[in-house]
């Protein structure tokens, strides 16, 4: 049984990966919450969280350019810095991405059918893993409607709020006060790096295509190109996104929603669009989660074929050239987790995990000796720890302990 995936993926899949991962739906709610934090300096914060994921971005392509393998930070930080900080690399994906994988699936069950969340979880777990199973590049043509849809839905919202009488420009205040308070619009440094923090993670999906490393064509070529590419499309949307729904919400009544898109348009008088954001924000939750779906079983498949976990875990299938186990028992944890718990409010240490990723793809990028490389490495690690710890207090505290039970169990591994 061969050990090697197959590559298929050009330059157009990597991107529509990327930004299946990162159009997840996050963009639906994660403006609510860091407007709550930031107030006026919402845009500023999005600024800084597109700044330290192009930085982390760069530093995770350039590396994939000398280790085009599955598994990305996973590989990075055990070739160029060690062992172990390849293993908390990948200690720190798989565990949050896991329950964050069993959030997103709770998230399309409470959008398609809100008495049936759990079923709906499982049933979306196991649809979207047999796709993965079919091969990748079935993968990426699921991933490419998804994408298709989101994209329709965010032009609908942004071109309905923008088009509005409710729409006011001066609700847009970019300054910075000394304390942070959505009511009054005013912002503080803190609040601002705070919902840079929680909107970090939306960008965080251009992991996805370094994580397929293995399975993309000349990926010296199209890694450096998707990543950036992917990136930069996704902040447009974004910032188109943020502009429209400040512009008729304001810092204050954004802070306070919990579904800040259809709140937009209805404040816009188009009460009409409320399903169809409902509809997209379902499928922007089913593309991050197949996207989710295909990192971590990856990561896995590279973990396993070190012995971090389970060998067995690393076989691929002869003839759809997929990490076939890895795949099913990612599936299996993910469906138990959203049948059994409700893990939507109790993933807080997953965000500061995946800042732990990247700051170790950073370092790692640190040592590949390039000036460019290094000052971009630099930033990017810089403004990962600083982000990090932005965060609430408990997910500092959480992710923290989650980063300690990992490095425990290497040690005891080892001895």
């Amino acid at each position: 049984m061969t050990q090697e995936l197959r590559r298929t993926l050009g330059v157009f899949d990597a991107v529509v990966v990327g930004l299946g991962a990162m159009l997840g739906a996050g963009v639906f709610v994660a403006l609510g919450p860091a407007a709550g934090a930031a107030g006026s300096g919402l845009l500023w914060g999005l600024a800084v969280a597109a700044l330290v994921a192009y930085c982390n971005a760069m530093s995770s392509a350039r590396l994939a350019v000398d280790y085009p393998a599955s598994g990305g930070t996973y590989v990075y930080g055990r070739e160029r810095l060690g062992p172990f900080w390849g293993w908390l690399a990948g200690w720190a994906f798989v565990v949050g991405k896991t329950a964050s994988c069993a959030a997103m699936a709770l998230t399309v069950g409470a959008y398609v059918w809100p008495g049936q969340a759990h079923a709906v979880a499982v049933g979306a777990v196991v649809v979207l893993t047999a796709v993965n199973y079919g091969g990748v590049q079935k993968s990426a043509t699921l991933t490419r409607v998804i994408v298709a849809v989101v994209l329709g839905v965010l032009a609908a919202v942004v071109v309905v709020s923008l088009g509005s009488d409710a729409a006011d420009a001066g609700r847009l205040g970019l300054g910075l006060g000394t304390e942070a308070g959505s009511e009054a619009g005013s912002a503080s440094a803190h609040g601002v790096l705070q919902a840079a923090g929680l909107l970090f993670f939306a960008f965080a999906g251009y992991a996805r295509i370094t994580t397929l490393g293995e399975e993309v064509r000349d990926p010296a070529r199209t890694v450096p190109r998707a990543v950036p590419l992917a990136l930069g499309l996704v902040l447009a949307v974004y910032a188109c996104v943020a502009v429209a729904v400040l512009s008729v919400l304001g810092a204050g009544e954004l802070g306070r929603s919990a579904a800040p898109l259809a709140d937009a348009v209805r404040a816009a008088g188009a009460s009409w669009l409320v399903p169809v954001v409902r509809v997209g924000a379902a499928a922007a939750a089913l593309g991050a989660l197949l996207a989710l779906i295909l990192g971590i079983s990856r990561t896995t498949l590279a973990m396993a074929r070190d012995g971090h976990l389970p060998r067995a875990l690393a076989a691929v299938h002869p003839r759809f050239r997929v990490p076939h186990r890895a795949e099913l028992a990612v599936g299996a944890v993910v469906a138990v987790l959203a049948a059994t718990a409700d893990v939507r409010g109790a993933i807080g240490f997953s965000s500061f995990g995946v800042l732990a990723y990247y700051a170790i793809a950073n370092a790692s990028a640190w040592t590949v000796g390039s000036p460019g490389v290094r000052i971009r490495a630099a930033v990017g690690l810089v403004g990962c720890v600083v982000l990090a710890f932005a965060l609430p207090v408990p997910s500092v505290v959480t992710g923290a302990a989650v980063l300690l039970l990992g490095a425990t169990l290497y040690a005891v591994r080892r001895r």
